[in-house]
């Protein structure tokens, strides 16, 4: 489609915050919580604390509301119809500046809360053992995946696809680095792969494949679907893609898979988007793959990132 025809189905006036099309894609949305917003939440939210919405459940619904009440209740909609826009599918929301001290690591993850809560339901992120994930990335790296590896580009992929939980969208925040050069971002919507009819229309689009993870991730089972697992109302495909953690039981799949992996590293429309320190991407996870662009060495390289993955509320089940 046209990027360029792109509008946002949104009736409602945005009230405390500013919305603007990425300049490298349009389908990627910027928002910007202004000063007065930022101010605000420090001054309700904080108070409650990181442990309080760890032990309390509900009170993560609260801290949503309390961003939404600030905004005369027009970010949440707003949010939640551009994630489940296919045509956009994504924002990077972003805070502007507060003269005001207070703990910013405390902010990050209610914020991001607040975030999450406004459009779904995330997941245990058994990584970390709690609804969120927080890990970081160094020079030096003995893991076992690219997750935090920081000289090797991490390839385009889609979250979720070895976990049983439906994962509709991931957040992506920046919470500190240092010494860093590289490390983008990197993007490509589903619709703009050059080869998706190929790999979409190809005999092995809708069987099933087998996935796992390695041991850092705490997840003890495998599970198999097919890469383009589910279409959408309009009949366009969903995917649920990791290169790192497809287990192929024949040489046919084994070479789909490792030529859709070829072919989505050189795809010329992916992007990259640098995300300031204190900023999340959000995504569909389902019409859009992320990466990341290999960084610059350094030996005093770090980055914090905060991750949460979750369901549309309309999909997140009760546990029995």
């Amino acid at each position: 489609m046209n990027t360029s025809a792109i509008k946002l189905n949104n009736e409602s006036i945005p009230y405390g915050f500013s919305v603007a099309p990425f300049a490298a894609n349009p389908r990627l949305q910027v928002i910007k919580l202004s000063s007065e917003t930022v101010k605000g939440f420090i001054e309700q939210a904080l108070p409650l604390g990181v442990q309080a919405i760890e032990y309390k459940p509900f009170l993560r619904f609260h801290v949503a509301g309390i961003l939404n009440h600030l905004t005369n209740d027009t970010l949440g909609a707003l949010l939640l119809g551009i994630i489940k826009n296919r045509d956009t599918g994504a924002f990077m929301l972003q805070c502007e500046p507060v003269a005001a001290e207070f703990d910013q690591l405390e902010f990050n993850i209610l914020l991001s809360t607040a975030v999450s809560h406004l459009i779904g339901v995330p997941n245990l992120d058994a990584m970390y053992g709690k609804f969120y994930a927080r890990f970081s990335v160094k020079n030096e790296d003995n893991s076992d995946s690219y997750l935090r590896q920081a000289h090797r580009r991490m390839e385009l992929h889609n979250d979720g696809t070895y976990v049983e939980e439906r994962t509709d969208w991931v957040i992506m925040q920046k919470i500190a680095e240092e010494n860093m050069a590289g490390g983008d971002s990197l993007l490509l919507h589903v619709d703009e792969w050059q080869d998706l009819e190929k790999f979409y229309n190809h005999p092995l689009a809708k069987e099933d494949i087998q996935w796992t993870s390695p041991a850092s991730k705490n997840i003890t089972y495998k599970m198999q679907h097919p890469v383009f697992f589910e279409e959408d109302d309009n009949g366009r495909p969903k995917m649920l893609f990791i290169d790192q953690f497809a287990e192929p039981l024949n040489m046919r799949q084994g070479q789909y898979l490792y030529e859709m992996g070829t072919s989505l590293e050189a795809e010329q429309n992916t992007f990259n988007v640098r995300v300031p320190v204190g900023s999340m991407l959000v995504v569909n996870n389902h019409a859009w793959l992320h990466g990341r662009d290999k960084f610059v060495a350094d030996k005093g390289l770090y980055r914090e990132l905060l991750r949460q993955r979750g369901a549309y509320c309309e999909n997140a089940k009760l546990k029995s």
